[in-house]
């Protein structure tokens, strides 16, 4: 349960304010916002519940990187819930449940990724100044903590969306590629010669390119990056209301209406941002293959609820 306010939280949602809650333990250790069930043990909330590691109280600077890793995680958490997916734990599932490593890199490197339900992030991340580096070091038109959530969460829902499907299956492998495809021979080939000539017409970026389960995690974080920012800007009087995910007016055959509402407000919002001297808001182009990609998803998610 999340309380609007200037964490950004969960933009539509509504304060609650009972005595059967209370605030969640990590009020300030990870200036979490959430309430909690009185009497609950731990005294977590839903998004805090699922981080399995963090810096240790010592590592002051690492902490400082929790708490806005965090606030984006929040973020997650609240879409993933509104779009009614599926978030099961390590309680329930030991092999593959989801939970989050947040780690410091002052002393140890850590590399972000994920594996069988586990998403690792270096906090390094959270720093302006280490993220444009690496940034621009890798020609990325976007790169934000929330970002990378979305993209390693991609990885999450393949293992829970696609792959108990023999048709889901067949589809992914049709539309992305064979996911078993070796996936170190593809990731060396990648950052040897690049994306190939052309790509524009069939990824949403470069690194969708390296490998099928990459390019679905790619796609799967811009289906999240479209249906947060159409939430949003509903919820403010600037997209139609039946955008909002409450309204869920879009359904499983209403992918073509949801593009129709994303590319007008995005084109137009990246010219406000422009008007401030501020690179594009959305800088990425829709391919009609990528579109088919998002497609997918659309239907995957909603048959998930």
């Amino acid at each position: 349960i999340a309380p609007a306010d200037s964490t950004g939280s969960s933009d539509h949602a509504g304060a609650v304010a009972s005595t059967d809650y209370q605030l969640c333990a990590n009020l300030h250790l990870a200036e979490c916002n959430w309430l909690v069930r009185v009497g609950l043990v731990p005294q977590l909330c839903a998004s805090c519940a699922l981080t399995r590691t963090r810096p240790g109280d010592e590592d002051t600077k690492g902490m400082a990187a929790f708490a806005d890793a965090e606030q984006a995680k929040r973020r997650l958490v609240a879409e993933l819930a509104e779009l009614g997916l599926p978030i099961i734990g390590r309680d329930s599932d030991p092999a593959q449940g989801l939970a989050f490593d947040l780690l410091s890199s002052e002393w140890h490197p850590v590399v972000t990724g994920h594996q069988d339900g586990i998403i690792t992030l270096d906090l390094a991340e959270g720093d302006d100044v280490h993220r444009e580096q690496l940034r621009i070091a890798m020609a990325e038109p976007y790169r934000t903590l929330l970002g990378h959530f979305r993209h390693e969460i991609g990885h999450y829902y393949f293992y829970r969306l696609v792959q108990p499907s023999a048709e889901a299956t067949a589809r992914f492998i049709e539309l992305f590629g064979d996911p078993a495809t070796d996936y170190q021979a593809a990731l060396d080939r990648h950052y040897r010669d690049g994306a190939p000539p052309g790509w524009e017409q069939h990824y949403v970026s470069t690194y969708a390119t390296m490998h099928p389960a990459e390019d679905w995690a790619e796609t799967f974080a811009h289906y999240l990056h479209i249906r947060d920012a159409l939430d949003t800007a509903a919820a403010f009087g600037f997209a139609p209301a039946g955008a909002t995910f409450e309204r869920r007016v879009l359904g499983p055959s209403g992918f073509d209406t949801l593009i129709e509402l994303w590319l007008p407000l995005a084109w137009a919002l990246n010219m406000v941002n422009r008007s401030m001297g501020k690179d594009d808001l959305y800088p990425f182009v829709l391919p009609s293959a990528v579109l088919e990609k998002m497609r997918f998803i659309h239907a995957a998610v909603n048959e998930s609820t």
